[in-house]
């Protein structure tokens, strides 16, 4: 829906638009009943009380006391008078303008039943009125303060600056409140990646420390955990690797090279799940971030990958550069590569990119994976076929360890169909 574009996505946006727009409403709302009341109300008063002082001169002139009507005119009405004999109003164009004081102005002229004329035009240097007087034409000029209050849009002026007032102090009270939970946001995020994250202060609103604490407690079990987890295989490592060890030697004084080569097996792929699952486990050592190469990385792969009776081929369109750690990243791509070499004949390679992200596609001519099990597969010690696995030494836990290295750059591992009918694994990273 087109509202829903036009909501900001940040919290900080969304904040502000829940105070902003009751502000703005209130201020427009207000606003219009001002003036159509209280302004309303106002320039009646004022045209009416401009109207009743020309009546009184009007009076006065009648009776012929116009020097009596200049006088008062000019020390108590605080009015200009031009008197002109002879003079017809007809060359004086009727006033149209639009607005509530023009309008009451008028209604105001048109109780004193003469022909009249009215300029506002020039409000600032006053108001002309033209009364017809019998043949002669009596011309009012009126000062500005007696037909226009300024308090009115004073207090208008005062009431919309006040509410930016408002309006900026909430925007930063706003930032204010939500600078712990972008904090948050940022420490669960690196923790997420697999990064050592610090402890984060509880700070902000009684919600935002209530969930502070509880990331706090829950980074605090899960870093226990996970040493607990791999004390104990580092002990169970250990433990296996000693009777593995006496094995190897008792094989050395065996005759039976039939026998003494079914058991050297046993040794191989029991030591090659082990060490399997010590690394998954244990996960990666702390490696610093790098500028990679991709067009020299995949190459170094390539040339490490042990190739029999398979084609591997590269293509890379462009000098793509990402960051990232170089061997966290090369044992994810290899153990890819070496799934597909298992049950391939022909690998190809692909690197490309986009303004954003990089994409690493590995293409096989194997006999794919059935598109249901496509999320399986990245589960540990998930097998399609466990008998055939076992005899090869694998573990399950390849396609597992590359999805959690590529998730720990902020990237993601996606699986597909490729043109020959094999697997297309899809590794993205950010640039």
């Amino acid at each position: 829906m087109i509202y829903r574009k036009l909501i900001p996505s940040s919290l900080l946006g969304r904040s502000l638009i829940i105070v902003f727009i009751p502000v703005i409403t209130l201020v427009i709302i207000t606003a219009s009943i001002f003036y159509q009341t209280s302004w309303n109300i106002i320039s009646k008063r004022l045209s009416q009380s401009v109207v009743a002082d020309i009546n009184v001169i009007v009076k006065l002139i009648d009776s012929d006391l116009k020097f009596k009507a200049f006088r008062v005119a000019k020390e108590d009405f605080k009015m200009k008078l031009v008197y002109k004999k002879d003079t017809d109003l007809n060359p004086f164009s009727f006033r149209t303008e639009r607005g509530i004081l023009t309008r009451r102005l008028r209604q105001a002229l048109e109780e004193l039943n003469k022909p009249f004329f009215y300029d506002l035009s020039n409000l600032d240097q006053g108001a002309k009125i033209a009364i017809q007087l019998n043949q002669d034409l009596l011309i009012i000029s009126v000062d500005k303060d007696r037909l226009y209050s300024e308090s009115a849009f004073v207090f208008l002026l005062w009431m919309i600056f006040s509410s930016l007032i408002l309006l900026i102090l909430a925007y930063f009270f706003m930032k204010g409140q939500i600078k712990p939970l972008k904090r948050l946001a940022i420490i669960a995020e690196t923790f997420g990646r697999g990064l050592d994250a610090p402890e984060l202060k509880a700070s902000g609103a009684l919600e935002i420390r209530q969930t502070t604490t509880a990331f706090n407690q829950m980074r605090t079990r899960i870093k226990r955990f996970l040493k607990q987890r791999t004390d104990m295989l580092a002990g169970v490592s250990h433990d296996l690797r000693t009777p593995l060890t006496r094995m190897k030697l008792q094989l050395s004084l065996m005759k039976d090279d039939k026998a003494k080569k079914e058991l050297e097996n046993d040794i191989v792929e029991m030591t090659a799940m082990l060490d399997s699952y010590v690394s998954f486990v244990r996960g990666e050592a702390p490696e610093p971030i790098e500028q990679i190469n991709l067009k020299d990385f995949i190459h170094e792969i390539s040339k490490n990958v042990k190739i029999k009776n398979h084609k591997l081929t590269t293509e890379i369109k462009n000098n793509i550069l990402t960051s990232g750690r170089p061997l966290q990243l090369k044992r994810s791509i290899m153990n890819i590569i070496e799934n597909s070499l298992r049950y391939a004949d022909i690998i190809d390679v692909e690197v490309s990119n986009d303004e954003e992200n990089c994409y690493i596609s590995i293409s096989d001519n194997g006999t794919g994976i059935p598109e249901k099990n496509y999320e399986d597969v990245f589960k540990p010690f998930f097998t399609l076929d466990p008998s055939r696995n076992k005899l090869k030494g694998e573990s399950g836990l390849g396609l597992t360890i590359a999805r959690d290295i590529v998730r720990s750059h902020g990237g993601e591992i996606k699986l597909t169909k490729s043109i020959s009918g094999g697997l297309k694994t899809i590794i993205n990273l950010p640039l």
